[in-house]
């Protein structure tokens, strides 16, 4: 049975979530970690794991640092499983509703995109059209008047 150890330095978590320790140590600020002190080293527990863990799941569903802490501290709490699990799928299903209406937002402006990139090309076409067409003779200048070098 592989047992993770009961302790982790910030080079073990970092190194096992592909993150940097100070992204750690910036969780530590905002209060989602609280790893105890060995003089100068911070020692994170299986607590601190887990919260970690939640904090990067989190970031990562696209959960504001005040939404992570709040998961983070139902965790912490909840005494019924079934509460912690019904306000993490009303999060999640509220997250779904807001990434649904970016992506019709992004539908939406690469559509208009889509259209100023048509009109810059048909515009380019038509000088191109314009230059290669033969010069023809301007109104200024009538057939058959031929000025005299003075």
């Amino acid at each position: 049975m592989d047992r993770k150890p009961a302790t982790f330095s910030i080079s073990d978590l970092a190194r096992e979530f592909g993150i940097t320790p100070r992204t750690i140590r910036f969780y530590e600020d905002q209060g989602l970690l609280a790893p105890r002190r060995e003089g100068l080293t911070r020692v994170f527990t299986r607590r601190d794991r887990t919260r970690l863990k939640l904090a990067l799941r989190g970031k990562r569903l696209g959960f504001s640092l005040a939404e992570i802490r709040y998961l983070i501290e139902m965790y912490d709490t909840a005494r019924d499983k079934n509460t912690q699990l019904t306000e993490f799928l009303n999060g999640l299903s509220q997250r779904k509703a807001a990434l649904q209406q970016q992506r019709e937002d992004i539908e939406a402006v690469l559509q208009e995109v889509s259209a100023f990139e048509q009109q810059c090309r048909d515009l380019l076409s038509a000088r191109e059209a314009a230059a290669a067409a033969p010069a023809r003779a301007t109104p200024a200048d009538p057939p058959g008047r031929v000025e005299s070098a003075a």
